[in-house]
């Protein structure tokens, strides 16, 4: 099957309007005057949806009103701190010259920016920008609110590091092959310096840092979640050593040249989880340095002058942060901060603050500094909330249980309010992506008004192949033959969560996206009679045309994870463990969500699954938006998205029976 993205846009843009305009307007007499109904955003298709009405989109405003702030950089010479943030339809570059100082906004764009890097004299931004959600990113320097394009305008490009001089800046990009990244390096202020340093034939390649020599480049070839490998390239002759050769497979996860020219990484070399250590970049030896107890190190940063390394630690969800002194070997724990998640993305300015970024619950992501003499932590953002208190918010519980052969999972769980909400409560349980990522304690967003408004609990498991739970368990779901392993993890829990006395088992839904799309349609099969309604985003319906469709250059990463399509006995288990091959079983009420741009899972994937529910006269509520790719990125998208949702639960998961009875 060829991916066709969103074929349910008729071959026309007239086609694709008057189903457009059929999806909504169709239940035009169903509107009441004094609550009409709310139309699709334009670039959005809502088939199969019912009309959403104004008074939902009233009584949901204030939760849809929230801003975040994600600390981005340092610019060295005026001090001030870089975030991404929305004032619009999409984040933006901000510049906030101190503490608590009003957000200045320094680009205008159509399309999200999620980030930016500052030369390290400060004269010049460069930042990555796609299209819909493509994810085909041209790199640009962004210059009083204009953009000048770097590259070809054509190709995937992804922005790497600038040397420390400020003369070079590294960066992957698939001009020559239209596949996979090879590295190159260019000066930007001048284009036509660009050249490649190192061709490569796989997916997984990335420049990350240079050595303080300024001539070595350090890159990194991902082969799988727990496989990478270590390599450096002499920028002037293109010569290229491999550091690590390790007997068996070892991931590499932060990597940081120190100013002494000693290479810091984090790595599970000898170890279940990620450590912290030093790298020996003419043996390849690895000396463990900081070690989370069972927890994995999950970024870190080494302050200019050399003398101390800020570092995370990810203890089932929440984020612990850390700073070691090199010489003294000397560990302090930051306290003062919000319990939640702090974002990888921290970095010591030249004169010594450390920016990071902290989401809670109770305190949306907002941009915080530290102080490594004193400790002291300073909040430079305070993202509005749509005038709601963030305290209101219920911080998540860990869930702990021993899943069907004796492994341990977990979960995060939101109950709502029991003295605004009592007797036993709805749950929604949420499963991540990746599927090697995790659920964490970061902000709720729009489903606080799910647990605060409707009184629904929330559950986002970590089931087998979950990151932040060391290499062993992370590797439990790979290949066909143990996909379905971690489907039974949602059994498992099942059974501990029905036994809550806080929560209705008679009222349970499913949702997930991406790998937790395809987790969302398995567990709606395998678990029937447990949920009453699933909403699957983005999600792999076929294993086999997934793999076939998905973009080529991310294709063999994928095989390792899942399986090889092209071999007979792994292609006829894919299918076997399909939710299309088992649609037979899929009884329940869906809600589809995907992006027409995605390049991750095409949206064949929706189309197919679909045609299938709906041929066997089951319920699918779809809703495709044309201008995005692997999830919504566009605040018009996300809010329909969200109704459509609100709609969908009310109808299948509350009901008019459950409702009256709360």
């Amino acid at each position: 099957m060829k991916n066709r993205p969103g074929r349910r846009l008729a071959a026309s843009a007239v086609g694709a309007l008057l189903a457009l305009g059929i999806s909504w307007s169709a239940h035009a007499e169903d509107a009441r005057v004094d609550d009409p109904v709310v139309p699709p955003p334009a670039a959005m298709l809502a088939d199969g949806v019912p009309p959403i009405r104004q008074s939902l989109v009233a009584d949901t405003r204030p939760y849809l009103e929230y801003r975040t702030a994600s600390f981005a950089g340092w610019h060295p010479v005026d001090r001030s701190m870089l975030i991404t943030t929305r004032f619009g339809n999409v984040s933006q570059l901000h510049r906030v010259a101190t503490p608590g100082a009003a957000r200045k906004q320094i680009s205008f764009e159509e399309e999200p920016i999620f980030n930016g890097s500052w030369s390290p004299d400060g004269s010049m931004l460069l930042l990555e920008k796609d299209a819909g959600g493509n994810e085909v990113a041209q790199i640009y320097a962004l210059d009083s609110g204009r953009l000048t394009l770097l590259t070809d305008g054509k190709s995937r490009n992804a922005l790497g590091p600038w040397s420390d001089d400020g003369r070079l800046v590294a960066y992957g990009s698939n001009l020559r092959s239209g596949v996979y990244n090879d590295i190159y390096i260019m000066d930007p202020r001048d284009p036509k310096t660009a050249r490649m340093l190192l061709s490569t034939e796989s997916g997984g390649w990335a420049a990350i840092d240079f050595a303080p020599n300024g001539r070595d480049l350090l890159v990194f070839n991902y082969i799988s979640v727990t496989d990478s490998q270590l390599h450096l390239v002499d920028v002037e002759t293109g010569a290229i050593r491999q550091v690590t050769r390790d007997a068996t497979p070892v991931a590499y996860g932060n990597l940081q040249f120190a100013p002494d020219g000693r290479l810091w990484v984090s790595s599970d070399k000898d170890s279940d989880v990620q450590r912290l250590g030093l790298l020996d970049i003419e043996t390849g030896l690895f000396a463990p340095m900081i070690d989370g107890g069972r927890w994995d190190i999950s970024s870190f940063d080494i302050a200019r002058d050399g003398r101390t390394i800020a570092y995370i630690v990810n203890e089932a969800g929440f984020s612990r942060l850390y700073l070691y002194d090199i010489a003294s070997g000397a560990k302090r724990q930051v306290t003062g901060l919000p319990a939640g998640e702090i974002g990888t993305n921290m970095k010591f300015a030249p004169w010594g603050t450390l920016g990071f970024t902290v989401y809670s619950n109770q305190a949306p992501g907002d941009a915080y500094s530290l102080d490594p003499a004193t400790l002291a932590v300073t909040r430079w953002t305070e993202s509005e909330t749509g005038g709601l208190d963030p305290l209101v918010n219920v911080q998540p519980e860990l869930v702990e249980i021993k899943s069907f052969d004796g492994e341990p999972v977990s979960g995060l769980l939101y109950r709502p309010d029991s003295a605004r909400h009592p007797g036993k409560r709805p749950m929604i349980m949420s499963i991540h992506g990746g599927p090697e990522g995790q659920a964490t304690a970061g902000f709720l967003g729009r489903s606080n008004y799910l647990v605060n408004e409707l009184g629904i609990a929330l559950f986002y498991p970590n089931v087998r192949g979950s990151t932040g739970f060391g290499k062993r368990f992370v590797s439990l779901d790979n290949g066909p033959f143990r996909r379905e392993d971690s489907v039974k993890d949602v059994g498992a829990l099942l059974d501990r969560l029905a036994k809550n006395p806080s929560l209705d088992a008679r009222r349970f839904g499913v949702t997930g996206g991406s790998y937790g799309g395809y987790m969302c349609y398995a567990s709606a099969i395998r678990y029937a009679r447990r949920f009453n309604a699933a909403t699957c985003v983005v999600a792999i319906s076929n294993f086999v045309t997934f793999l076939e469709n998905t973009e080529e250059y991310r294709r063999d990463l994928r095989r390792i994870e899942y399986g090889d399509e092209r071999i007979p006995q792994l292609r006829t288990k894919l299918e076997e463990i399909s939710p299309l091959t088992q649609v037979d079983r899929l009884k329940m009420p869906l809600l589809v969500v995907t992006g027409a741009n995605d390049p991750r899972v095409p949206a064949s994937e929706a189309d197919q699954i679909i045609d299938a529910v709906r041929s066997r006269g089951g319920t699918a509520w779809h809703l495709l938006a044309r201008n995005e790719g692997h999830g919504f990125r566009r605040k018009e998208n996300a809010d329909y998205l969200f109704w459509t949702t609100l709609a969908f639960w009310q109808q299948h998961l509350l009901g008019r029976d459950a409702g009256a009875a709360d």
